[in-house]
This record gives structure tokens, C-alpha cells and sequence, in this order.
């Protein structure tokens, strides 16, 4: 089974898992989510990825397994994010992305893909060599599945704590220690990799004519 971390493009909207193709609630704010139609969001939607692409770039990493859409992340700049302003934790720092939406199909949770998902997203903020130091996000703590990331899952992966919330706090992950544990996680799966490696077959010793 193969697994990698791709850039996200309007050809995968269609085939994300999920319900984020038709999915307004970051995108817009409240009162144009009222006036958008069932049939209309995923036009809305492909709409504003592109003009997100367009105006600033890379906005999203999409997990594929065996080639197949099973997972994806969607980051962009707070202010190209109208759906953020509600949160009592708001504003977004002024020097961070917000990852708005993660989404990993059920069947495969607990198999390292939403940590591969915010290591491709760190990996793609760090080489644009831009003023972003860090990525935020609302963190949702009643542990129900919706549009706000679980501030359980955030905590794992290196996200701590910027301004608490008994249900949505807002929660920020620095570049810098995003590398840093890049690279400790690399570096222990090396050690793995050699821990688990078979013992090279001790070689047969050489016979003399006496032995023979």
C-alpha cells in the first residue's frame, strides 16, 4: 500500500472524502452560507480555492493512498478566511496561516496520515521563505465530528495552546518546531528501521584439508 502527501489542485475537490467539496463553513460567513444553495456550495467552493490559489498560492495537501483521495489538509491566510471571524478565540495572529478543515477517512485514522498531512503542510509554509512563522487553528474540545479540528488531535502534532476556550480554543503550531520535529521524526524512524533490520548471517568459517 503505498501512501504520499500531494499538493492540493481543483481536480481533487470532486474526489476529497468527506463532505468538504460542498463545504461553506470556513469559506464564507454566516449570512452568505444562508443565501447558498445545497446545488451551488461546490461551485462556491472550487471558486474560492481557485482564487485562493491564484492570489496566494498553495492552499491545501491531499493524502492519497494506493493513488485514491483519503484525506486532506486546507490552510490559507485568516483573512481569505471568512468563516474564522465568529470564533469567540478570533483574531488569527497576525504572522500565521490558519489551517481551517483536516479530514482523514475513518477507516484509515490512526495510521500516521493526519501527521504526515501537517508535516507536507509545514514543509510547503517553510519553503516559500515568506513572513509566516506559524500555523493556527480553532481547536474544537467536545470531540464531535464537524468542521473544527479536534484540539486533541492539534495537541499531537505539535499545536499548544495561544488563547483558551472552554470549547474552541485557538490553538498555534511555530515553523521552527515543525522543522525540529520533522527531523526527530525521521531521525527515529532511521533508528527503527536499523533497530529492526536482520543481523547480517555470521559467515561460515574456512576449512582446512584437515577438516576435510
Amino acid at each position: 500500500m503505498s501512501r504520499k502527501i500531494v499538493r492540493l489542485t481543483l481536480d481533487h475537490l470532486a474526489e476529497l472524502p468527506g463532505s468538504c467539496a460542498s463545504c461553506l463553513f470556513w469559506e464564507a460567513d454566516p449570512v452568505r452560507r444562508a443565501r447558498v444553495s445545497a446545488g451551488e456550495a461546490p461551485e462556491v467552493k472550487e471558486a474560492w480555492v481557485s482564487e485562493v490559489l491564484r492570489e496566494w498560492g498553495s492552499c491545501g495537501r491531499v493524502a492519497l493512498v494506493d493513488d485514491v483521495p483519503v484525506g486532506h489538509a486546507i490552510y490559507a491566510p485568516a483573512a481569505m478566511v471568512p468563516g474564522a471571524a465568529v470564533f469567540p478565540t478570533a483574531p488569527v495572529s497576525s504572522d500565521a496561516v490558519l489551517l481551517t478543515s483536516m479530514y482523514v477517512a475513518p477507516a484509515l485514522r490512526g495510521g500516521g496520515l493526519g501527521r504526515m498531512l501537517v508535516q507536507g503542510m509545514a514543509k510547503d509554509l517553510i519553503r516559500r521563505r515568506t513572513e509566516v512563522r506559524a500555523v493556527e487553528a480553532f481547536g474544537d474540545t467536545r470531540g464531535r465530528a464537524g468542521c473544527v479540528i479536534p484540539s486533541d488531535f492539534l495537541g499531537s502534532v505539535g499545536f499548544k495552546t495561544q488563547r483558551a476556550h472552554p470549547t474552541t480554543p485557538r490553538m498555534r503550531m511555530e515553523l521552527r518546531s515543525a522543522v525540529s520535529w520533522r527531523e526527530e521524526v525521521e531521525q527515529a524512524l532511521e533508528r527503527l528501521v536499523g533497530a529492526v533490520r536482520p543481523a547480517p548471517a555470521p559467515e561460515a568459517p574456512l576449512r582446512t584439508p584437515r577438516d576435510a
